[in-house]
Parts: structure tokens; sequence; C-alpha cells
């Protein structure tokens, strides 16, 4: 069964078959004629059973060791089950002091935030968690795609210059005109690759696929 016939079957993304395949929780045969993966009834029960298990919140390191043998699913599901209660408690926390926010009047501008905080860090020190939407601000991860893009522009451009460079010093023994032209043309092609690559990447972070992959 080829992938697209698997993700109209078990209802997950092409992207996310792909990633549980990267994290190793799915293998798929190789066709040895082709090459192509081969999915059999196997992997599709696997990844209706990821797709349940990862429906009701349980991280992939559980399902990993659940797949293994290491834990039974009642094991995996008494441990997860701790961890539901723990941000159940968290969650009541939160929804009791947004409860108390709702009788204010002022605007932001006015809002001592400062008192909340100390509140909060109170309510922390307890064994309290809430959550922190801050640290998704920072998109830290455009930093290495941005970064591999523009090594390799500088790179290939400084190959086009030292060609040109080159042919320029010895005039009488350049290539002829269409060796020249390929010559030039390659790393022109590798830039433009490059810089549409980069767009993607930045498309699908800004649509967070990526987050939507890990979350199911």
């Amino acid at each position: 069964m080829k992938i697209n016939e698997v993700e109209a079957l078990v209802g997950i993304t092409r992207k996310n078959i792909r990633f549980y395949e990267s994290e190793g929780l799915l293998a798929p045969r190789r066709n040895s004629e082709n090459g192509y993966r081969d999915y059999g009834s196997a992997e599709i029960n696997a990844l209706l059973q990821i797709k349940l298990l990862r429906k009701l919140g349980v991280p992939l390191e559980e399902i990993r060791r659940m797949q293994s043998g290491a834990h039974t699913v009642g094991d995996g599901m008494r441990r997860h089950l701790v961890t539901l209660e723990r941000d159940r408690d968290n969650l009541d926390h939160a929804i009791r002091l947004c409860a108390g926010l709702t009788d204010r009047q002022e605007h932001l501008s006015g809002l001592d935030a400062g008192s909340i905080l100390e509140e909060m860090e109170t309510m922390e020190q307890g064994g309290a968690t809430f959550q922190n939407k801050q640290k998704r601000d920072v998109r830290i991860r455009y930093v290495a795609p941005v970064f591999v893009t523009i090594v390799m522009v500088l790179l290939m451009s400084g190959l086009v210059g030292l060609l040109l460079w080159s042919i320029a010093l010895s005039a009488n023994d350049a290539p002829p005109a269409l060796m020249l032209a390929v010559f030039t043309l390659v790393p022109l092609v590798i830039i433009g690759g490059v810089v549409l690559a980069l767009i993607q990447r930045i498309q699908e972070i800004g649509r967070g696929e990526i987050d939507d992959a890990k979350n199911y």
C-alpha cells in the first residue's frame, strides 16, 4: 500500500507519517522492485494505535516504550494518567486565577501585574505550573534554516565570482561560451533552490505544521 492510500485510510497526513518514521515508531518495508515504502496491515494498525494514543496526549517516548514491550498499555496509561491529573490541577489553578481577574474593571494599562505575578510565583512554589506562552514567541527555529541558506548563497556566489575572475585573468584560455554558461548557471540554480526551500520552510513554521506533526 502506498503512502497516499495510507493517508486516506487512517486519516493521518503524509507529513505526520514521515515524522513517526523518523522517530522510529514506524518502519515500513521497502519494495524490492522500485525502493518505495510498502505499508501493510502491521503499519496500518501501528498508525491507528499511535493516532489513538496521541489524541489522548500520550508522549511519543511512552508510545515507544509500549511498542517495545517495556510497558504494557496499562503501565503507559497509568503513567499518563498521573500527568493528566497534574495538568488538571494546574488548569484548575489557572481557572481560579482567571476567574478572579474577571471582576477587574480597569484597562490593562492600570493593571498591577506585579502583585498578580507574585501570587502566581507563590502558587508555583506550592507545585502549580502555569503555561508560559512567551517561550513560544521567540522564533529561534527560524535561525537554523536562515543561517544555512545564507552560508549556501555565499558559497555559491563565491564560486561564481571565482569562476568569472579566473576567466578574466586568462581570457585567451576561456572555455566555450556554452560551457561557461553551464558552469555559471549551476550555482545560480542551487541558490534559487535553497532560497525556495527556505521560503517553504518558513511558511511551514508559520502555519505550525512542524508543531502539528509533533502533536499528532
